[in-house]
């Protein structure tokens, strides 16, 4: 796996970096900052994260 960006509402909120057999995420938008530089076991486990924050919280400005 290379670097991929994670989207959320089609709006860029961070990147996934392969990291030992995990992926950690390294957040570019204020709303997903209580994610930043966790390590999640794969992709679909960071991008329901993301989700799940984000359906939690207020909604992304563009």
């Amino acid at each position: 796996m290379n670097k991929q960006v994670i989207e959320y509402a089609g709006v860029p909120v961070g990147i996934a970096i392969p990291e030992e057999g995990a992926v950690r995420f390294v957040a570019v938008k204020f709303h997903v900052f209580d994610l930043d530089q966790r390590r999640f076991s794969t992709l679909g486990q960071l991008q329901g994260a993301v989700h799940s924050h984000m359906s939690s919280t207020e909604r992304l400005a563009a």
